[in-house]
């Protein structure tokens, strides 16, 4: 694609003009880029590269400063959000390989299921009774799909995925290897012979439109009610989400995040990798919670909560300043509390009648 055409179609804004006739065949990080290549630079301790990248061409933001300019080879892409630009790049200049169409022969698809037009069904893929795949929907091998469950349209769910019977599965979604829609909620009613009564799982599990659900992430189904992930929402690896659990849309979860049973994270949440939340908690809208953070209790609308359990960032900071000092504290109180008893039993011995 050529360098002008593809300035206009990620609305970025040319500089070189001289440029603008240069072939783009690929994308690549600005160490390894050759001609024919486009870079990007978001961070600014980055800018000093530009000088020495051998692209053709790099995406950075309109904020970069004329003294951080490459020299004239390399030509700009000014854009107000550089990072997105560069996603849409990479969209356009990478083709990813797609399966082909139709079911593979090794695939097993239950009489009574139904498929729709030009889905790709890879081999050993297993599709039970009552099942319905959308449109466009890329199923890659080992994936199996249960019992009356529905997935929408141009989804595509990657290698030994599980999608549990009955869960429903919205449009666009993506699935990455090895995860599990619709396993069991940890549920189980201690006896009196300690023992534990297994509490039947059989609700529902519902993932709206335009989610991503990351590797190995497991998402559990209520004995009542629902578990339900809202449209655009983004969940990274390893993440855990608990029955009859409620995310909003567009909320981001990192690696490692664990929520627990009947919890409700409100939309546009973020929580960084690590984070644990309780059960039957509510978490507001615009809640971003740092690395780490445990959320023991309801947090309200818009704040940045870090720690364990978790504070508000603010205080947390300050919290984070005294803490590393506690030693020396600790050493300034004994030395005090020592100063003191030797005070009062002076003062002791002035008041007894010898004394004076």
């Amino acid at each position: 694609m050529k360098l002008r055409e593809l300035a206009e179609r990620l609305q970025c804004r040319l500089e070189g003009e001289s440029g603008g006739n240069v072939e783009i065949l690929r994308v690549a990080g600005i160490e390894h880029a050759a001609p024919g290549d486009l870079t990007f630079v978001a961070n600014p301790k980055y800018y000093g590269q530009l000088a020495t990248t051998r692209a053709s061409a790099a995406i950075v933001g309109d904020a970069m400063p004329d003294r951080a300019r490459p020299p004239a080879t390399c030509a700009l892409l000014r854009a107000a959000d550089p990072y997105s630009a560069w996603a849409r790049a990479i969209a356009l200049l990478v083709t990813p390989a797609r399966p082909p169409r139709g079911v593979d022969r090794l695939a097993a698809i239950a009489p009574d299921a139904t498929l729709g037009a030009d889905v790709s069904i890879g081999p050993l893929v297993v599709v039970e009774s009552g099942a319905s795949i959308g449109a466009r929907t890329v199923i890659h091998p080992h994936v199996v799909i249960g019992r009356g469950a529905r997935v929408g349209e141009d989804c595509v769910l990657y290698a030994h995925v599980s999608i549990r019977e009955r869960v429903v599965v919205g449009n666009r979604v993506i699935v990455q290897d090895g995860a599990v829609v619709g396993s069991d909620g940890f549920g189980f009613a201690k006896q009196p012979d300690g023992t534990h009564l297994k509490i039947p799982q059989h609700a529902d599990v519902v993932i709206e439109d335009d989610v991503e659900i990351g590797a190995n992430t497991t998402i559990d189904r209520p004995a009542v009610g629902e578990t339900r992930i809202r449209a655009g929402t983004k969940i990274d690896n390893l993440v855990q989400i608990a029955h009859g659990v409620t995310i909003g849309q567009r909320v981001v979860l990192a690696s490692q995040v664990g929520i627990a049973g009947s919890t409700v994270v409100e939309d546009d949440v973020v929580m960084a990798g690590q984070v644990g939340v309780g059960g039957h908690l509510r978490v507001g809208r615009g809640v971003v919670a740092a690395g780490k953070t445990g959320i023991t209790k309801s947090v309200g609308p818009g704040e940045f909560v870090t720690g364990y359990p978790g504070i508000p960032n603010r205080e947390w900071r300050k919290a984070s300043v005294v803490f590393r000092h506690l030693p020396s504290l600790k050493k300034r109180i004994e030395e005090l509390e020592r100063r003191v008893t030797d005070l009062v039993e002076k003062l002791a011995e002035w008041r007894t009648p010898t004394g004076r």
